[in-house]
């Protein structure tokens, strides 16, 4: 039976010592995850906060832009804390005089075990921000190993914004970095471990719109460094434990039924939860399930208190030499915690069937272009699944607004390749000669 470590949390800020003497580890978490030989490998996000002598003033770490060999890799911002042009509100930001900082700088550090449980941690950093793009730090890497090397994809910030950058290894001794890799805001980058089609696969998660929120897209490319062909994966749902953004995990692992994908989800009652979804094979933006309850939610007194309360955030998932898996994952933005399957089956226990693409409705919106006329009712519903079995003679059921469904009757079918799923896709209605009667954009409710 899957469970929690109970030497959980298994890294603590506290064992990890910082990269400068004026500065503190305040976070150890949020790591990218792989095998590598007999060891398990980890690549930790370590979290530093300037030690500042005046109580009166914050300090915002930046990248020194100027650095050279004998000088510090860290410049301080002092920031009045009383002043009226501040706002210390959240505790992951520092806002002043309009612009927003970050209160710590994170970087990458390697970390190894043979049980997958008791970690020696490097005394040095292993990836530290470089460029004008990584000013403000480094952030919760994923670990992808495909053919003989070990991509590791990493959320970079600064001034500029949320980016994602790629490095590579052979050894986890010399690395090297790709640079930039999609474009700004956008985050939660996870490299699928195989072409598929003859092009590399990435999830990502892209900034919320003034049309919708995060969501989960799929992207390919050639060589890893230029993407395209995105397509939605997932959004989040309505009155669901993923309802209000959602982002990828840990690498996809390859399963006879489907990709089987880690995710997380948040909601306003648990906070940031996991979970899990199954990918078709060969055209992973078919979702062809969806767990309806999350995989771990933050109960533990680790999970839920610390730097940033309330957060599961899984990254890794690593094959055990004794057919163990395990699941890694940051607890409340501060430590690293793990969770022991007996088996990938077990693990995908959590996906339930997923009704919206396996049952009466999906199936009814693929069948033949009816010949009839067509037309729209609303009907308001207090249920909180936005799909229901249609009536005898209707094509399908969607539900645009929280309150009311619309159906189709006797006269649309789904325009062919758009994909009636939760996934935010614009979906097409089409009359009997071909011209589209009504679209609807799938938001977060569906």
């Amino acid at each position: 039976m899957a469970k929690r470590v109970a030497e959980n949390p298994i890294i603590v800020p506290e064992a990890v010592p910082p990269s400068e003497p004026n500065m503190e580890v305040i976070g150890a978490f949020n790591p990218g995850a792989t095998r590598f030989g007999d060891e398990v490998i980890l690549l930790l996000r370590v979290a530093e906060r300037p030690i500042m002598e005046d109580p009166d003033y914050v300090g915002v770490p930046m990248l020194n832009l100027n650095h050279r060999n004998g000088s510090r890799r860290i410049e301080i911002l002092p920031v009045p804390k009383y002043s009226p042009l501040t706002d210390l509100s959240d505790p992951r930001a520092v806002v002043y005089e309009g612009r927003i900082y970050l209160s710590s700088i994170s970087h990458l550090r390697l970390a190894r075990s043979r049980d997958g449980i008791h970690f020696t941690i490097d005394p040095e950093p292993t990836l530290f921000p470089e460029t004008p793009y990584e000013e403000y730090g480094i952030e919760d890497c994923r670990i992808t190993r495909i053919d003989d090397t070990y991509y590791i994809s990493y959320t970079a910030v600064s001034r500029y914004g949320i980016c994602v950058g790629l490095a590579s290894t052979r050894d986890f001794k010399q690395f090297q970095r790709h640079g930039l890799i999609l474009h700004h805001e956008n985050k939660n980058v996870v490299l699928f471990p195989r072409k598929i089609g003859g092009r590399y696969v990435a999830m990502h998660r892209t900034a919320p719109s003034g049309f919708n929120g995060p969501h989960m897209w799929l992207a390919y490319s050639p060589d890893l460094l230029h993407w395209g062909g995105h397509q939605v994966l997932m959004a989040p749902r309505v009155h669901q434990w993923d309802s209000r953004r959602i982002g990828a995990g840990a690498p996809p692992m390859e399963t006879p039924e489907g990709w089987l994908i880690v995710y997380h989800g948040v909601n306003a009652k648990d906070g940031y939860c996991a979970g899990v979804a199954l990918l078709d094979l060969e055209e992973p933006h078919r979702v062809l399930h969806r767990s309806q309850e999350p995989l771990i939610a933050p109960t533990e007194d680790y999970e839920v208190s610390g730097f940033f309360e309330r957060v599961v955030f899984p990254t890794g998932l690593v094959p055990m030499s004794d057919g163990r898996w395990m699941l890694y994952y940051g607890v409340a933005d501060r430590s690293v915690a793990g969770r022991q399957n007996p088996g990938r089956s077990e693990l995908g226990a959590g996906v339930a069937r997923d009704d919206l693409a396996n049952g009466a409705a999906a199936r009814a919106l693929r069948r033949p272009r009816p010949t009839g006329a067509w037309s729209v009712v609303w009907s308001p519903s207090s249920s909180t699944c936005p799909w229901v079995e249609p009536p005898a003679g209707w094509v399908g059921a969607a539900s645009p607004l929280p309150s009311a469904r619309t159906m189709f009757r006797d006269g649309g079918t789904r325009k062919d390749n758009d994909c009636i799923c939760c996934s935010g896709l614009n979906v097409s209605f089409w009359s009997p000669g071909g011209l589209p009667i009504v679209s609807i954009f799938c938001r977060e409710d569906l």
